[in-house]
């Protein structure tokens, strides 16, 4: 169970009634996806009712970064690039999509001489998003597709005003992210079995 909320003095009547948004951390559900379900292809819209479940989508928020291109970029580099646009344009396409993209910086080797990468910005776009939906009071629930206890203080503002915060993790989500959280559901293999692209 997550800690004890104080007393909340928002009105419900100005929130449209069952209404959700969704949040997901592309990086943390493509590493979720190819470490638990084999890179199991997913309908992204097939996710997006499945999360909603019975309330009514505001929309559904999609945080990522482009792939890292040298300068000039090799050809691995620059096909995994336009492999990576496309599928970002065709989540653009999606009902009800809205994607929100940061920066990945190249931070040097590690030890064994690998590249090494950050996402910039992406937890900051996702704790805006969340925190302005839930103060303008547009929505009444919250649906994170997350592991970072970074977005910790985006969901306590959210709370704060009345928003119910639901997370759907995998392994390696970090443990004070699910204690934050009013409800969370672990990812399945029966879960994605119903999302798969046909």
């Amino acid at each position: 169970m997550g800690r004890p909320r104080e007393p909340h003095s928002f009105v419900w009547g100005q929130v449209l009634a069952n209404r959700t948004a969704i949040f997901i951390d592309g990086a943390y559900l493509d590493n979720l996806l190819r470490r638990e379900f084999s890179v199991a292809r997913i309908d992204y819209t097939a996710l997006a009712k499945s999360l909603a479940g019975e309330a009514e989508l505001l929309r559904t928020y999609y945080y990522n970064c482009l792939p890292y291109q040298g300068n000039p970029p090799s050809q691995e580099e620059a096909d995994r690039y336009s492999k990576t646009r496309s599928f970002f344009n065709t989540l653009e396409n999606l009902p009800r999509y809205t994607l929100r993209l940061g920066r990945l910086e190249y931070r040097g080797n590690d030890d064994q001489g690998a590249p090494r990468f950050e996402q910039k910005r992406v937890d900051i776009l996702l704790g805006v998003d969340l925190v302005q939906l839930a103060a303008k009071r547009i929505i009444r629930e919250a649906v994170l597709v997350a592991g970072d206890s970074d977005f910790i203080p985006a969901i306590a503002a959210a709370q704060s005003e009345g928003v119910i915060v639901k997370l759907y993790y995998g392994q390696g989500a970090h443990a004070d992210l699910q204690r934050e959280v009013d409800e969370r559901t672990r990812i399945t293999p029966k879960f994605i079995d119903a999302i798969l692209r046909s």
